[in-house]
């Protein structure tokens, strides 16, 4: 299974934004984004010429590393969302948030998608009441999530739950049972990724 293993927190400084890749660290103080906010190396804080390349490029990685994705797998992603009907830029942020470890967080059940992720891969989500091990599965209208029963990651679920504010609302959760329901597909008003998707599609169209 391939992964992006570098430091998150170098990761936030690249794209001079926070992009919250270890959950709740990532709202204390201890925060590099915090503390060092400009991007890491020698060059860091020299100046840095903005072409339009570089700016569509880094749009492109800020989300890649927002959802946890690859290379690879994010050109497949824009090249799915190119063939559907709708604007292309949508229908990309559409289907990376219907990704199971991305609707996880979503609903306050991780803290962080590298830990769905974890969580997901070692089988402790059942979709429709079979057992899920890929992150990347897409979920859809009407699909129920559920935390295996009996699973060791449960404790670690309600703490994260102690943290969620609020649920999108094409999502349904139910934090005492740690169970939800798939409502709809996302609109993109209620998509909160901090990325303009236009920059993404200008990047892939040359």
């Amino acid at each position: 299974m391939a992964r992006d293993t570098s430091p998150q927190c170098k990761q936030c400084r690249r794209e001079g934004e926070k992009l919250f890749l270890k959950g709740e660290r990532c709202l204390t103080d201890k925060c590099s984004f915090e503390r060092r906010a400009y991007p890491p190396g020698d060059h860091g804080r020299g100046r840095q010429k903005q072409s339009e390349y570089r700016v569509q490029l880094r749009e492109k990685q800020k989300a890649r590393r927002y959802y946890g994705v690859l290379e690879t797998q994010f050109r497949l992603y824009y090249d799915r969302a190119s063939r559907q009907d709708g604007i292309t830029g949508e229908n990309l942020l559409q289907m990376l948030e219907r990704r199971l470890d991305n609707v996880i967080v979503r609903l306050g059940y991780a803290g962080s998608r590298r830990q769905a992720r974890q969580m997901v891969r070692h089988g402790h989500w059942t979709v429709n009441g079979r057992r899920v091990d890929i992150p990347s599965f897409q979920v859809h209208e009407g699909d129920i999530i559920a935390l295996k029963s009996g699973s060791p990651a449960e404790p670690v679920v309600r703490e994260a739950t102690e943290l969620t504010a609020q649920v999108p609302a094409w999502l349904q959760a139910d934090h005492e049972s740690l169970t939800a329901k798939i409502l709809r597909a996302p609109e993109r008003r209620e998509i909160t990724t901090p990325v303009q998707e236009q920059l993404i599609v200008e990047l892939y169209s040359k």
